[in-house]
């Protein structure tokens, strides 16, 4: 029997073996965008080989799980993006902030998207310059957290971040990205305990500023300082997302697992 003939199989488990089938005409992978069995359509939207009409079905299906497998399709392009950008979906428009090489006009979008979110997840991790200086006048706080921590921000855009005034922006800079010394001398003499604790912990704080913070009026704070080991903490590095990938035990959740 040929593929074609295997997708119209009644076994659901027979047909999303076709499914995954990189070597699958197109001829077999379009009936399978119409399955009634959500794992199906969602292996067809994993495809590499699926095309983009296809893809641009399958980015509209009723299912979350099939629409958030189509953002991690390498066979999916601006066509296929600019329905992301413009989808009733949150989730859908998140994942497509976290799109590495994003077109400028739809970054532009996300720009002035209405979830902070959305935008939180576009400032943690766009390359666009343009956009990055667009979002650091975002009032929204979890936004310009989510700059802070992006290692492409200039040494201005950190200065600026390291004088917010919310501190958690200020926090997840100094765990995110090497400061200047002024910065880091300003930081040292923080208001708030969380942003010195940050300081404390941080792997990317110089030995000197550490050890004025072993003088911390902060016992917690000094505390830690003096107990900081190289490479005893967690990462603080911005990972790339594992786009709609559903968490095992039930397919509930975000896509990657837990984020935030």
């Amino acid at each position: 029997m040929t593929l074609i003939d295997l997708a119209s199989d009644p076994s659901a488990v027979v047909r999303k073996a076709v499914a995954t089938r990189t070597d699958a005409p197109a001829q077999a992978l379009r009936p399978l965008t119409r399955d009634h069995d959500r794992n199906v359509r969602e292996a067809v939207a994993r495809n590499p080989s699926t095309s983009v009409g296809n893809l641009l079905r399958l980015v509209k299906d009723a299912d979350r799980w099939v629409r958030w497998a189509v953002a991690g399709n390498p066979a999916c392009d601006e066509s296929v993006r600019r329905v992301m950008a413009e989808a009733s979906d949150k989730e859908l428009r998140g994942l497509l902030a976290e799109t590495r090489e994003l077109e400028p006009e739809l970054a532009a979008l996300l720009v002035d998207d209405a979830s902070p979110e959305v935008r939180e997840r576009l400032a943690t991790h766009t390359h666009d310059p343009d956009v990055i200086t667009a979002l650091m006048a975002d009032r929204t706080a979890r936004v310009r957290k989510g700059l802070a921590r992006n290692p492409r921000t200039t040494t201005a855009q950190r200065s600026a971040l390291a004088q917010d005034p919310v501190v958690d922006v200020r926090a997840a800079l100094v765990l995110a990205v090497e400061l200047d010394e002024a910065d880091l001398r300003r930081l040292v003499d923080d208001r708030s305990v969380q942003v010195r604790m940050a300081m404390a912990t941080s792997e990317l704080v110089p030995p000197h500023i550490r050890q004025a913070l072993e003088r911390d009026p902060d016992e917690m704070v000094a505390g830690a300082a003096r107990d900081f080991r190289p490479g005893g903490g967690s990462s603080p590095v911005v990972r790339t997302p594992r786009i709609g990938h559903r968490a095992s035990g039930g397919g509930r959740g975000r896509p990657g697992g837990a984020r935030r």
